[in-house]
């Protein structure tokens, strides 16, 4: 009988152990902010770019004390599986390495450390096109965060057209991609078995469509002409803020107080899947860090508690609903999950986020873990979407996919 008791008592420490690592885990992925992977030009908030070219990774630390971070170079396939192929077939130098462009923030009230880091670098040359995961890793080899990222060559051009939807049934609240590979001078043995495309809507890897086959093939050409398989709900288009001025009211953000940080109030939002479509411009979900405050919006923006506010009439049964956008890779935390008060009406929830100019919408996820974007914003042929269309390439007795081609649409309600 002493043995079971000691046995057990052991399991509970190990149980407590494991739980405490969890939830430093937990707290330390919870401290890293305004993660951004983008072109080093920043001509595009997009990481996919010709083989070559260079991408910059950079986040903020919100612990401020200089951890040994690392990062990983890893090759996928179209699919975002890992590929077969070793490091050395597609890198020249080493696949993991430190991260050592470090600085500290600046005569700010959050205090964070800045990490910074181009790939390729001349310690890990990217010698292959693809798919890449590039992750961060602390001390202890441990995966911090990941982020997608596209090398291409230029072996076809993808043209693309996007169209209000052609099914009858939901014309006013869809739209339809149509696009042509044209790979004049690339031979094409078997387009079925060699060529796999990627498309999806506003750089929201969630929303991806893959496996479509070309509709007609012709000399030169792929056509994918679909009228369903490649439709997509039109949405909304993004709510947005703009906080560069941090101690004032500003675009969309109805109070700000001083207390330990500063706190940005935004104005409630209400449901829009019951109004009509009104167009504003907005940049598609993304976020762009940026200050008037101060010279280095790098180490000079500061944080602010963003509060957000959702009025609805009564809370939704068996769903969650979270705010949603690219600040944190349109993923679905405990972070931006919203809770409901019925004093107010309200979801509510607040996060900090660097100073800038953010997009965002509300999502709701249901107990099957399903997203949906439109029920808290309406869908509408008219909104003015991104699509990305990816074509991978693998010969027969081909080691890995290539990516031999981009093309890039957006949905023009004059046309």
């Amino acid at each position: 009988m002493a043995y079971i008791l000691i046995f057990l008592l052991t399991m509970v420490k190990h149980l407590n152990f494991l739980l405490l690592i969890t939830l430093s885990l937990t707290v330390n992925s919870q401290n890293i902010k305004s993660v951004e992977l983008v072109p080093l030009n920043k001509q595009s908030p997009i990481p996919i770019v010709p083989l070559g070219s260079t991408l910059q990774l950079s986040f903020d630390d919100l612990d401020a004390d200089n951890k040994d971070y690392q990062y990983r170079v890893e090759h996928m396939t179209y699919d975002w599986k890992p590929s077969n192929l070793q490091s050395n077939q597609y890198i020249n130098g080493f696949q993991q390495n430190y991260i050592i462009d470090v600085a500290n923030s600046f005569n700010t009230l959050q205090s964070y450390t800045h990490y910074r880091i181009q790939i390729p670098n001349q310690n890990t040359i990217i010698t292959e096109s693809g798919n890449y995961l590039i992750s961060v890793l602390n001390d202890d080899d441990e995966v911090i965060f990941s982020r997608r990222c596209v090398f291409f060559e230029n072996k076809v051009t993808v043209g693309v057209n996007v169209l209000r939807g052609r099914n009858a049934l939901t014309n006013n609240s869809e739209q339809t991609v149509q696009f042509i590979i044209n790979h004049k001078g690339f031979q094409i043995n078997n387009p079925v078995q060699e060529i796999k495309v990627q498309l999806f809507q506003n750089n929201n890897w969630n929303t991806s469509v893959t496996d479509i086959d070309p509709l007609f093939i012709r000399p030169n050409q792929l056509i994918y002409n679909y009228t369903n398989e490649t439709n997509f709900s039109g949405g909304n288009e993004f709510l947005f803020f703009d906080n560069k001025y941090i101690r004032n009211t500003n675009v969309n953000i109805a109070k700000t107080t001083r207390e330990d940080i500063f706190h940005n109030y935004l104005y409630t939002d209400i449901d829009r899947s019951q109004k009509p479509y009104t167009y504003y411009p907005d940049i598609n979900g993304n976020f762009l860090i940026r200050t008037l405050d101060a010279e280095n919006e790098e180490t000079e923006a500061d944080y602010a508690m963003m509060h957000f506010s959702l009025e609805v009439d009564q809370p939704y049964e068996n769903k969650d609903v979270f705010v949603y956008g690219a600040f944190n890779n349109y993923e679905l935390t405990d972070e931006n999950r919203m809770t409901y008060s019925t004093l107010k009406n309200t979801y509510e929830t607040s996060f900090l986020l660097k100073q800038g100019f953010y997009n965002y919408t509300y999502v709701t996820l249901d107990k099957n873990n399903k997203i949906d974007l439109n029920e808290l914003n309406g869908s509408f042929f008219q909104t003015e979407n991104e699509y990305t269309i990816i074509t991978y390439y693998k010969p027969f007795g081909g080691l890995f996919y290539r990516v031999i081609g981009v093309g890039n649409g957006f949905f023009d309600q004059n046309r």
